[in-house]
């Protein structure tokens, strides 16, 4: 991500510009998110937006705000909630309102809780659709006023986050045409960027700013309201609110169509994975290259390389096509030449691109920015273990190109000194500090807790690269070009025993979080270590003492795996960087406790983080929250402005349940395999449906006995086998 939160906030403004305020706490009404595509809605409970001031509420389309004010009242009054629910696909947010007492000369006219308001809303193809329904379950009839106020401010994305425009464009006076308002705007960048309302049927009085509607109900007589909101296309006539729910339905059963499906015995954790599945594929975005997760609301609703390729590692195992799109996205906007602006460099994967004004004028440097020190590396593992997965050669043979300047800028401009590490620096002021996942200003320090002074090498990017080697290597033998695979499998052997010389730490018991400038290590115990693991890059005995450690109490909240140990100097259990616990960072944890066989370990982060799940709402475990212990009878604590939902955040209940089961694909040997599965005390038993592998399919329930996990194949279709290996 972008550079988000720090744990000092006396050095934002000139350290940390794409920083992420909290000036003030827009929790008054929970929030609620609808995706469609390129478009995505953050309403309150009521379904408003900017009813509460400060919230980053509205309706946005290629990162600019195109509806910023839209709120319901009846007789200019808030309607009172009844309840407020997002539809477990996640599709469709259902309001119940009801009116409060309503008074005319100190005299009560309208009891509250006569009139029941349904107000239903969703998003399609660039437009939200919004039904109100209406019913008077009173004795006698109902007279009321009910109206709509709106406005947008068609802030790009960057203002809305908190940075500050010397100059905009130019707002154009609303236009008002019968049951239509056109808002408009016309961007320093000479674009033209429309918003068009639209009233079925038309209100009693239409304004540039209101609508409204006088209402009579008879007693238990019933009403219905349209409005729909399109972005960018004035012309468009939107179809009607049933058949555009119909063609969105239709839509959401294709994306999905093919995926394994989960069920357990545990109905809370059922609740998670259907929660976290939903927003996984709301998340997702059908681009021109096939299936993208972007990488979360609000901030981050766009294509990110790092977030995809670890998305779509979670999600490998249910269902790789995710997989696929993501390889041939970054492949086509990986970058081609060397431009310092975008810290772009021949063979370089994406690591953001955005579609706004301030991108298109060069005020941000994200329109296609590579600043990224691991989405190169990860491109080259989700490539090996796609095919690992998929035995699909084809893609890989297409892909091998992009894989082959990757692995050139890995081992030419990624390692200036050619000490055999990859490093980070950027190219001018305006690029980001730091490259890592962990890109806050302050988040790559030295025991004494001064910042490391670049070009970084961290930790656990040289463990990416580590895996990208030996993947590549498969992929070459496989491609029949056998002394390229050689040279990359004595490359990854190189830099493994280099790796373990320069970064390990017997002082602290594990590895340097990195290297700095003068190659001096940065001993300070951080979750990085456990990503490590992930790579596989670890010795087996430096392995198990990482993994221990990072179960200790120093580490471990109860909850989850901090991001930094508490002895840390700038440990923070409130920052973004230093010392919270991420969702995904214990998920790759937790796949690399398995791979070394630490499977108790595994079921205990597994077990903190649903825990923490159950207590979040709607299930869902946001990009991050707080560090601090775990106190009996509470929660975890939130993160103020902790995207959710998040891609990996979202994956991370699969990723942990893969590495429990030890779920392992051999599409030559047309076999599925448990490597030393354990299932955690809260999952006695655990379904995984049609779980594909080629054209064959096959559904397996798995109980745990004791210590050991028992299978029974419920059904299969082709030629597929399963085996369990306890090593």
């Amino acid at each position: 991500m972008s550079t988000e939160g720090v744990s000092r906030s006396g050095h934002l403004a000139e350290e940390t510009p794409f920083y992420i305020p909290a000036t003030t706490d827009s929790a008054t009404r929970a929030r609620r998110t609808l995706k469609h595509g390129d478009c995505f809605a953050i309403l309150d409970s009521h379904g408003d937006i900017g009813a509460s001031p400060g919230a980053p509420d509205g309706i946005y389309f290629h990162d600019t705000r195109f509806l910023s004010r839209l709120e319901l009242l009846i007789n200019g009054f808030q309607p009172l909630l009844l309840g407020s629910n997002l539809r477990d696909d996640d599709s469709v947010l259902t309001v119940d309102l009801t009116n409060p007492d309503m008074y005319f000369e100190k005299r009560l006219v309208l009891p509250k809780d006569t009139v029941h308001i349904v107000r239903t809303i969703f998003l399609w193809r660039g437009t939200a659709h919004q039904r109100l329904s209406l019913r008077n379950h009173g004795e006698r009839a109902v007279s009321l006023n009910l109206s709509f106020t709106f406005g947008s401010d068609f802030a790009d994305l960057f203002e809305v986050r908190g940075m500050r425009r010397e100059h905009r464009g130019r707002l154009a006076a609303p236009s008002v045409n019968g049951a239509d308002v056109l808002l408009a705007y016309e961007g320093l960048d000479k674009v033209q960027r429309q918003t068009r309302l639209f009233f079925d049927p038309a209100p009693d009085q239409l304004g540039a700013s209101a609508a409204s509607y006088r209402i009579q109900l008879a007693p238990h007589e019933s009403r219905t309201l349209f409005l729909t909101a399109t972005c960018d296309a004035p012309e468009f006539e939107p179809m009607s609110f049933n058949r555009s729910l119909l063609g969105y339905n239709r839509e959401l059963r294709e994306v999905t169509r093919g995926s394994a499906t989960v069920t357990t015995s545990n109905t809370l954790f059922n609740e998670v994975l259907c929660r976290s599945m939903s927003d996984l594929y709301m998340l997702m975005t059908q681009t021109p290259d096939g299936p993208y997760p972007y990488a979360g609301t609000p901030y981050y609703s766009t294509t990110f390389g790092r977030d995809g390729l670890i998305t779509a590692m979670q999600m490998l195992w249910f269902d790789p096509k995710v997989a696929a799109g993501v390889l041939r996205r970054l492949a086509r906007l990986q970058a081609t030449a060397d431009n310092a602006a975008s810290d772009a460099q021949p063979g370089k994967i994406l690591h953001e691109m955005r579609g706004g004004e301030m991108a298109a004028l060069g005020e941000v440097p994200f329109a296609l920015y590579y600043g990224s020190v691991d989405s190169t590396p990860l491109f080259v593992m989700l490539a090996g273990l796609y095919a690992q997965r998929t035995g699909d050669w084809q893609l890989i043979e297409a892909l091998w190109p992009h894989i082959e300047a990757a692995l050139g800028w890995i081992e030419g401009p990624a390692d200036p000194d050619g000490d055999g590490f990859l490093e980070y620096a950027r190219a001018t002021e305006q690029g980001l500090a730091n490259q890592g996942w962990k890109d806050s200003f302050d988040a790559v320090f030295h025991a004494a807790g001064t910042l490391a002074e670049g070009p970084v090498a961290l930790s656990e990017v040289q463990g990416y690269v580590f895996a990208a080697k030996r993947l590549a290597a498969m992929c070459a033998r496989r491609l029949g070009h056998d002394v390229r695979a050689a040279e990359l499998e004595a490359s990854a052997a190189q830099l493994a025993q280099k790796f373990e010389d320069a970064f390990w730490c017997p002082e602290i018991g594990t590895y340097a979080l990195a290297l700095d400038g003068k190659k001096q290590p940065c001993k300070v115990r951080t979750s990085n270590a456990g990503q490590v693991l992930f790579s596989g890059i670890a010795s087996a005995e430096h392995a198990r003492k990482v993994g221990r450690g990072l179960l200790g109490s120093d580490f471990f909240s109860g909850w989850g795996i901090r991001t930094v140990a508490r002895e840390a100097p700038r440990y923070n259990p409130m920052s973004y960087h230093n010392g919270s616990v991420w969702p995904h960072d214990n998920a790759l944890i937790a796949a690399g406790l398995a791979r070394y066989g630490m499977k108790a370990e595994v079921n205990q982060v597994f077990g903190g983080l649903f825990d923490a799940a159950t207590y979040m709402d709607l299930r869902r475990l946001p990009e991050l929250f707080c560090g601090f212990k775990r106190r009996a009878g509470e929660g975890p604590t939130l993160y103020p402005v902790a995207c959710a939902p998040q891609a990996w955040a979202s994956g991370t209940p699969f990723m942990l349940l893969q590495a429990a089961l030890g779920l392992e694909f051999d599409p030559d040997a047309r076999e599925i395999r448990l490597r030393n599965p354990r299932l955690p005390a809260f999952l006695p038993e655990v379904t995984l449906h049609n779980l594909r592998l080629g054209e064959a399919k096959i559904t397996l329930a798995l109980h745990r006995h004791g210590e050991g996990v028992g299978i029974q194949t419920l059904n299969a279709e082709g030629a597929v086998r399963v085996s369990t290996i306890l090593d």
